[in-house]
């Protein structure tokens, strides 16, 4: 049986803690293969996304070096906003012919408001949730989440202290990023001017 993580983001940009997290999941859940999923419509995020080609092509220069990391552009061309149970149906009915073992990775941010996604409840038996956790602690659910049969699986992930937010903001201030993204991503940023006059979130 395959075991297939999904990793879901706006990617904007991917940066180092995103390849760290991936990186464990593949080691820790022995998976087969990662499908990094840059989201299409996000209809929970208030700003503006950069364009999904960059956002796209950036996720494919960062995992170039690993082939067992896939970029999977089902919410890139998916019309409507980009619902993980959607994307988690279509990418099952396509594997249907070959079983398979599905982990969702997250943050422990993500799964602690797991429980305001939409059809969250749908997603309970279709995944177990790989939830990055900082000094081995375990996933912390919500009240909500916890009152429902689920699993959860923790990934040993040591801190990181990058954000695609800060990295965006130091773009816009004219300053380095090559601590935080690897250089090819790096390099595309500045080659296509991205967020250069966009310090906010």
């Amino acid at each position: 049986m395959r075991r297939i993580g999904l990793y879901g983001g706006s990617f904007d940009p991917v940066h180092d803690a995103h390849l760290a997290l991936a990186r464990t999941a593949l080691e820790h859940l022995q998976l087969d293969e990662l499908r990094w999923i840059p989201v299409g419509d996000a209809w929970h995020k208030e700003r503006r996304l950069s364009p999904a080609e960059d956002r796209a092509a950036m996720v494919s220069l960062a995992i170039a070096d690993e082939p067992r990391f896939v970029l999977e552009r089902c919410e890139l061309e998916r019309q409507g906003p980009s619902y993980t149970i959607d994307t988690v149906r279509q990418l099952k009915a396509a594997q249907q012919a070959h079983a398979a073992e599905w982990f969702l990775v997250m943050g422990q941010d993500q799964y602690g408001k797991l429980h305001t996604w939409h059809d969250w409840r749908a997603l309970l038996p279709e995944v177990a949730f790989a939830v990055a956790s900082r000094d081995g602690a375990p996933p912390v659910a919500s009240a909500e989440l916890a009152a429902l049969p689920h699993r959860a699986v923790v990934l040993p992930l040591p801190r990181i202290d990058v954000s695609s937010t800060d990295i965006r903001r130091r773009v816009a201030a004219g300053q380095g990023i090559s601590s935080m993204v690897p250089p090819a991503v790096a390099s595309y940023i500045d080659r296509h001017h991205l967020y250069r006059g966009t310090p906010g979130s």
